[in-house]
């Protein structure tokens, strides 16, 4: 489960990222990616989201594996 946690850590940086850069600047790096490849980026949206969820519904396991109090 540690893979799966780095890539959801990782998933939500890229996002938050985004999202940063989307209300700083109204440059959306995904779209500017992947533009020309709609189903890719509502892919990498998705999986942003998702991963959003799961942190959300796994954060007490996720400390327990990362052996945080």
């Amino acid at each position: 489960m540690r893979t799966l946690d780095v890539i959801v850590a990782v998933l939500l940086v890229v996002g938050g990222l985004n999202w940063g850069l989307v209300g700083l600047f109204d440059f959306d790096l995904v779209a500017t990616l992947f533009g020309s490849m709609p189903a890719v980026q509502n892919a990498v949206y998705v999986l942003v989201g998702l991963s959003a969820v799961y942190q959300i519904i796994g954060l007490k396991g996720i400390q327990s594996r990362w052996h945080v109090s």
